[in-house]
């Protein structure tokens, strides 16, 4: 099931388009971030199925998206995590530095 919160279907081959599916979603994201959209997910359908509001699971599900269209290219992530961490910090990242410490300097 997709969720569609603009009414209309998605072009084929465009997967994180608004209204992505959290199966599209999850599979883009970098492993460490599927478990910890694995969890804000599952929170996000207990809010739902308790308050009758998917609301909260649409903003979840849109956060998560934005994140996986950055990741779905390691590559770029890993260079737009080092760039954000140097304008954060004001000083350069060394190459070798592990993804998870630039992400926490980047505040990703």
């Amino acid at each position: 099931m997709t969720a569609q919160v603009s009414g209309t279907p998605q072009p084929e081959g465009h997967s994180l388009l608004p209204g992505a599916s959290p199966r599209a979603i999850r599979a883009a994201l970098l492993p460490e971030d599927q478990v910890r959209f694995d969890a804000a997910y599952a929170e996000a359908l207990d809010v739902a199925r308790e308050r009758l509001d998917l609301a909260r699971l649409f903003d979840v599900l849109e956060q998560w998206r934005r994140n996986a269209v950055l990741q779905r290219d390691p590559h770029r992530f890993r260079a737009v995590a080092r760039r954000a961490a140097e304008l954060r910090t004001g000083e350069p990242v060394p190459e070798d530095e592990p993804l998870e410490i630039t992400r926490a300097k980047a505040g990703l």
